[in-house]
């Protein structure tokens, strides 16, 4: 069922943000652009199975670290031994029941929870008959904000605040709406309104912003090692932030055997390009001296697209080393107008890049560009738009190459930021 369901439909991830505004953990779920809506039951219990599956042969479980994996399970799918290759830890079994449990459910329910399993209740709509035998069994209450007017939220808020339950706010489109489903006691934030674009014409720069504009300016033209060292030693900040981002994520996904503690050692280790990848990142952390900017969702957003855009360049252009190179920071670069709230022209018109970097990020030519479409489709959860431009790739391509990119990508994500 597994390979059917990597072949036949894309493994896509909401992230979940908690009240920091880190990353928690992902609601992962299968779809295809060719379901058919008129056995919408039976595509859930098939995709559950598959889900289960797929921790272990795609080793989703390492791969998603330390980050909770929601994973939406139907009644009648509840009561399979499938569930059982699930690992307690780390796992949220999501119920997704269309009417009051009855007593199987709820034994199984039962049982689940005492062998140390989280359950969560979705589309919750108040306390009634289809909720409240689940109340005591559950630790995540998920509620529908995207449509719902603030005084329906504060009701099925109000509920529930004298509960030990964690609410999860499900569709969250804006910064805003976050806000005021925080001041209603929601912990936890589903969707990607982190990664939104707020462009402002004009916008200026903050005096950090523009010394990493310099410095990667610095590295894209290939100046001696000399002249970059001197620039750095007059950013003692940046110079501290890129050492530990450096020694944190590691080189590549592998630790290094000692330390980095010189800038010159840094550079010489690294080589260019990847250290222009590191300097791409930090222009994508979080912009006061407190936040943790490894924690970043908006970083491990685009450290995931950019490695997930260096494995499928590797796969359109087999011991192409330096454009695998590009393709990861064609998929760092394609994040910063989110962090910087500045259009591409204008991020572009301030940092040295390739032409192949350039053509993808303005028009989506070229193999990147192509790359760069297919993941911002695969990232907004369309399985149509996914589909269309895997069939402008050559034959390599396909929803299996996808999904397996996207587990190896997380792995390398997670092994590099314990």
């Amino acid at each position: 069922m597994t390979d059917q369901f990597l072949q036949n439909a894309f493994l896509f991830r909401q992230p979940i943000l908690n009240l920091k505004q880190e990353l928690a953990g992902y609601q992962l779920s299968f779809r295809s652009a060719d379901e058919s809506s008129g056995n919408e039951a039976g595509h859930h219990q098939e995709a559950a199975g598959a889900l289960c599956a797929a921790y272990a042969d795609l080793g989703m479980h390492g791969a998603l670290g330390k980050t909770l994996a929601f994973i939406g399970i139907t009644a009648d799918f509840l009561q399979q031994d499938e569930i059982d290759l699930l690992p307690p830890q780390g796992v949220v079994i999501e119920l997704l029941l269309d009417g009051v449990p009855d007593t199987a459910t709820l034994s199984r329910c039962r049982n689940l929870v005492d062998r140390g399993y989280s359950l969560a209740l979705t589309d919750y709509q108040g306390i009634d008959d289809r909720s409240r035998p689940l109340l005591p069994l559950v630790t995540f209450i998920k509620i529908h904000v995207l449509d719902a007017e603030q005084r329906r939220l504060q009701e099925l808020a109000g509920s529930l605040r004298q509960l030990p339950l964690k609410l999860v706010a499900q569709g969250v489109a804006s910064q805003g709406q976050m806000e005021r489903c925080r001041k209603l006691g929601f912990e936890l934030f589903q969707g990607r309104y982190f990664a939104q674009a707020e462009l402002v014409s004009g916008r200026h720069l903050s005096a950090s912003h523009a010394a990493l504009f310099r410095l990667c300016n610095l590295v894209g033209r290939d100046v001696d090692t000399e002249v970059i060292e001197d620039a750095f030693k007059h950013e003692p900040a940046l110079t501290l932030n890129l050492l530990r981002i450096v020694n944190t994520v590691g080189n590549l996904g592998n630790r290094l055997a000692q330390p980095i503690t010189s800038l010159r050692y840094a550079i010489t280790v690294l080589g260019r390009r990847r250290l222009q990848r590191w300097l791409s990142l930090l222009l994508l952390a979080p912009g006061n001296d407190t936040a943790d900017p490894i924690r970043s969702p908006l970083l491990q957003v685009a450290a995931l697209r950019g490695r997930m855009m260096e494995l499928l360049t590797v796969i359109g252009k087999p011991g192409d080393r330096k454009l695998a190179d590009l393709g990861f920071l064609t998929g760092i670069l394609s994040m910063m107008p989110s962090a910087l709230g500045l259009s591409i022209e204008d991020i572009l018109d301030q940092i040295a890049v390739e032409r192949e970097v350039g053509s993808a990020l303005r028009q989506h030519d070229g193999l990147l560009g192509t790359l760069l479409a297919l993941l911002e489709c695969f990232d907004n959860d369309d399985a149509a738009c996914c589909d269309s431009v895997l069939n402008r790739l050559p034959g390599g391509f396909d929803r299996q190459t996808l999904n397996t990119s996207l587990s190896t990508a997380l792995r390398w994500l997670n092994d590099s930021s314990d």
